[in-house]
C-alpha cells in the first residue's frame, strides 16, 4: 500500500514538472499534447473491445466519435499555442481540475462516509464535497489574482468545472466496471494509464473553456 502511495506522489511531482514545462516550452507543449491524445485513444479502442465485445459496427462509430473529440480537444491546445491569454486560461482550467481531484481523494480519506455510486465504490459524498470546495477556491484564487474577476463567476467556474471533473470520471469508471477493468493502462505508476489521469479532464476544459468564453463576449 506505501509503495503504491510513493508511485503516487513520485508520479503526480513528475507530472507537475512536465506541466510546467508546458507551459515554458511551445515544443514540449505540442509534444506531450499530441502523445497524451495519442495513448488516450489507443487505451479507449482497447476498452472499447470489451466493453462493445463482438458489436464492430458499434466500436467503429464509438471509436470514431472519440477521435472526434479528441481532435477537437487537441485543436484547443493547438490554437492556444500562440495565444498566451488562451494559454493561461487552460492552465488555470487545468490546474481547477486537478484540485477537483485532489479534494476528492482527502476529503474522501479523512471524512469517509457514505458513498456516492455504485459505479465507483471508492468515491463517497464527503469526496464530491471535498471535489467542490477546493476547486472552487483555487478558481477564485487564481483567477482573482491573474485576472481580478467577479468573485462570483470564478466560484461558479471551479462549481462547474469539478461538476464535469466527477461526471467525467464516473462516466470512464462505468465503462471500465463494463470492461471489467481496474485502469485503462499502466503506463503511469500509482496512477494507472492516461485515460485514468485525465478522463475527468477531457469534459472539465472544455466546458469550463466555453463558461470562460460565454463571460468574454456577453461581459
Amino acid at each position: 500500500m506505501q509503495s503504491e502511495i510513493y508511485k503516487r506522489i513520485n508520479t503526480g511531482l513528475i507530472l507537475f514538472l512536465l506541466l510546467i514545462l508546458m507551459f515554458i516550452s511551445k515544443t514540449v507543449y505540442l509534444f506531450v499534447s499530441i502523445c497524451v491524445f495519442t495513448l488516450s485513444f489507443i487505451e479507449f479502442t482497447k476498452m472499447s473491445k470489451l466493453f462493445l465485445k463482438n458489436k464492430y459496427f458499434k466500436q467503429f462509430f464509438v471509436n470514431c466519435a472519440f477521435v472526434l473529440y479528441l481532435f477537437l480537444f487537441l485543436l484547443i491546445f493547438i490554437i492556444a499555442l500562440n495565444d498566451i491569454h488562451l494559454k493561461i486560461v487552460l492552465f488555470i482550467i487545468l490546474l481547477i481540475c486537478i484540485s477537483s481531484d485532489i479534494g476528492g481523494i482527502l476529503f474522501g480519506k479523512v471524512f469517509k462516509g457514505p458513498k456516492l455510486t455504485k459505479i465507483s465504490p471508492k468515491k463517497t459524498i464527503s469526496g464530491s464535497l471535498g471535489s467542490f470546495f477546493l476547486s472552487m477556491l483555487t478558481s477564485s484564487i487564481l483567477l482573482g489574482y491573474i485576472f481580478n474577476t467577479n468573485l462570483i463567476n470564478n466560484i461558479f467556474l471551479g462549481f462547474l468545472v469539478s461538476l464535469c471533473v466527477q461526471l467525467g470520471d464516473l462516466f470512464f469508471s462505468y465503462l471500465k466496471r463494463k470492461s471489467s477493468l481496474k485502469n485503462t493502462g499502466s503506463i503511469l505508476p500509482g496512477h494507472g494509464g492516461i485515460l485514468d489521469r485525465i478522463d475527468g479532464i477531457l469534459l472539465g476544459i472544455p466546458l469550463g473553456l466555453l463558461y470562460v468564453l460565454i463571460l468574454v463576449f456577453t461581459g
